[in-house]
């Protein structure tokens, strides 16, 4: 079925782009924009839009064309408000889940939301390809994806139900088809194609609040380190307290419980090393459940509430993102009594 008319020759898109990798050109930031956004839109036709996914596909996407892409996913959200804590909001994108190591990305969002961070994750809503995703353990404890952005935003700002699990707590899991149905549309597609595309590395660059918050972004291949260090420095510079980017575990957000891979924090056009990739050879590291997601919620909650302990990396990552995002001393003072978080014993 053909799509209404894009507003631009898409043929020649598809020409430029699907030279290959090495002799492809890149979009400029502007057209790189219009093109998404036909594509977000419905606006390409179906043999376009196919052309148009497998070329990026080989010929990845620079600096400039992520720069523009973004700003046209983040034109369709509908902005969160600031959530009125005296701690900046952090923000986790979480799409691929766990495949061969337990999915901590529950852990470092619950651990963070009882220092009273506000936290909110979005990510795909159920398991695929063989992963275990962020939702189905946050499920497992008692924490189901909001419906809305109003409800997001409500919990955020008032904390969790009396009533429910984690009371008071703020933190808020979001699908993709909430914050972003368009979005949610071209994930979608991997499962009648078979591969990722663009949007698989857009959407975990999306901010969406309305004032500074703190993105924690990973990367899995190496040569997406480059482009999102450009991005970050030249294309979409975020205010303090910025991006940390790292190389994900399993590509989710959650520190590597293996080792401690480099952490950069980008933020005001600045970029800095604020953790250095190693082993510490003092630490045997923390034993770990299995991976399916019953098995990994209840360890977290053991984690939490100190039965067990958190993997040092992962301490690591939560007392750096803490720091980021810790207010002013006299906003600290009238902050609400906090929630245990995971016991610090090596």
């Amino acid at each position: 079925m053909n799509a209404p008319a894009a507003g631009f020759d898409v043929a020649a898109l598809v020409r430029e782009l699907g030279r290959g990798a090495r002799s492809a050109r890149a979009l400029p930031r502007v057209q790189a924009r219009e093109l998404f956004a036909a594509m977000l839109d419905g606006r390409i036709e179906d043999l376009h839009f196919g052309a148009l996914l497998i070329a990026y596909r080989i010929k990845g996407e620079d600096a400039g064309e992520l720069a523009g892409m973004l700003e046209a996913a983040q034109a369709g959200l509908d902005p969160l408000p600031p959530p009125g804590a005296a701690a900046t909001p952090v923000v986790i994108a979480s799409y691929n889940g766990a495949r061969r190591l337990p999915n901590l990305v529950p852990l470092l969002a619950l651990s963070l939301a009882a220092r009273d961070i506000p936290v909110l994750v979005h990510g795909e809503p159920e398991d695929g390809y063989g992963r275990v995703a962020t939702a189905s353990v946050l499920a497992a404890l008692g924490v189901h994806p909001c419906t809305s952005i109003a409800q997001a935003a409500r919990v955020l700002a008032e904390g969790r139900d009396a009533g429910g699990s984690w009371p008071g707590q703020r933190l808020a899991f979001v699908p993709i088809g909430v914050l972003s149905p368009p979005l949610a549309r071209l994930l979608e597609l991997r499962r009648r194609m078979g591969l990722r595309n663009s949007a698989h590395t857009v959407v975990k660059l999306l901010d969406p609040f309305q004032a500074p918050a703190l993105r924690l972004i990973n990367y899995t291949h190496p040569p997406y380190r480059d482009a999102m260090a450009e991005l970050f420095l030249r294309h979409a510079v975020p205010t303090s307290p910025g991006v940390l980017l790292a190389r994900g575990c399993e590509g989710e957000a959650a520190a590597d419980p293996r080792r401690q891979v480099a952490i950069e924090r980008f933020a005001d056009g600045d970029a800095a090393l604020v953790a250095e990739a190693g082993r510490d050879p003092a630490d045997p590291g923390a034993p770990l459940p299995a991976i399916d997601a019953p098995s990994t919620a209840h360890w977290t909650r053991e984690v939490l509430a100190g039965n067990a302990a958190a993997p040092a990396s992962l301490r690591r990552q939560l007392d750096l993102v803490a720091a980021l995002c810790a207010p002013p001393p006299a906003a600290a003072r009238s902050r609400r009594p906090q929630a245990p978080t995971p016991e610090t014993r090596p």
